[in-house]
């Protein structure tokens, strides 16, 4: 046997799947189990039951001949076998197609129905509560050509189990997939600013594109909702300081217009106290209470300003008010 090296068994090896196909297949809900009933307890306790009634009925016939003593034990085990697989029952948010002969034939369900065995099968029962199913689509690029990972969940239910089980062989495989083109679909045709902030209407519009879809197939779609949207990090990051930047210039827009007015202020009141000295004399000994009145303030004024605002004697008087009785004397 010749020697063949390990790269070239390699070669040979089956081929990895292509990441997108694993995408549609990412669905992190499992498939439902269908409930498969071949015997019902209440068949199983009824065959059970005739099975005994038969064995009880031979073991009386004591006086009579072995082949007509056997009689009752075997219709007992025929009639018990008959209605063990001939009764069914399905729960209370059950249905089950009855094909006759695989033909349709009716609707049943819930609670006990009768069929013939052999001649009529039964198909799996279908469950008609709200499901839950969660789907994603992985690197699905937005209208403005952004990769994002989106999660959703859909909750839809099996309103008509009839058309759900003649006119399409998986319903549950035909809402999964579905599902995931539906996103990808309408993620391409938003950008990803309104991916983010406008959840709820692109939730809306999987919920009418799905419904209109599914809803020849007796199901119905109730709603979509986007759980997250996930972007690059590095996208995340630049994200992140544009937002910054924009917040700064914003302040720094804020602080100039208060600055503007502030200065505008000034200038009008600059006009009042050049030609109203009183007002001007007013505002520098009101600043002048301002900076004393708190204790142990100490505030330095140049001379001259004293003697153009005339405080000389006012803060002479203030002294000696301040003064005790003993110290004016």
């Amino acid at each position: 046997m010749p020697f063949i090296p390990i790269p070239a068994l390699k070669q040979f090896r089956e081929p990895k799947e292509p990441k997108e196909r694993r995408a549609l297949h990412d669905v992190r809900t499992p498939p439902p189990r269908f409930k498969i009933q071949p015997v019902s307890p209440i068949g199983a306790a009824l065959g059970v039951i005739f099975a005994l009634v038969g064995g009880l009925t031979t073991a009386l016939m004591k006086d009579t001949e072995p082949p007509q003593r056997l009689i009752p034990l075997f219709a007992g085990i025929l009639i018990g076998l008959y209605f063990m697989f001939a009764i069914k029952v399905a729960d209370q948010w059950e249905k089950s197609v009855v094909l006759r002969l695989g033909r349709f034939r009716a609707l049943r369900g819930p609670g006990p129905f009768h069929i013939i065995p052999v001649v009529d099968t039964i198909s799996k029962f279908v469950d008609q509560r709200v499901r839950v199913t969660d789907v994603t689509a992985e690197s699905a690029l937005t209208r403005d050509t952004v990769p994002v990972n989106v999660d959703a969940i859909v909750f839809w239910l099996v309103w008509n189990a009839e058309k759900a089980i003649l006119e399409v062989e998986s319903f549950y495989d035909a809402i999964t997939l579905g599902a995931q083109t539906a996103l990808r679909e309408s993620i391409g045709r938003h950008e990803l600013a309104e991916m983010i902030t406008e959840r709820e209407s692109l939730g809306q519009e999987l919920q009418r594109i799905l419904d209109e879809k599914t809803n020849s197939w007796g199901i119905t779609v109730q709603s979509v909702e986007i759980r997250d949207v996930r972007i690059p990090q590095e996208l995340e990051d630049a994200m992140s300081r544009r937002a910054q930047a924009e917040r700064e210039r914003q302040a720094r827009v804020i602080l100039g217009t208060a600055e503007t007015e502030i200065s505008g202020l000034f200038a009008k009141a600059s006009e009042v106290y050049q030609n109203n000295s009183v007002a001007l004399h007013l505002r520098a000994m009101n600043m002048l209470y301002e900076a004393i009145k708190e204790k142990g303030a100490m505030v330095i004024v140049p001379s001259s300003a004293v003697e153009t605002m005339g405080l000389g004697g006012t803060l002479a008087v203030t002294a000696l008010g301040g003064q005790p009785p003993s110290e004016q004397r």
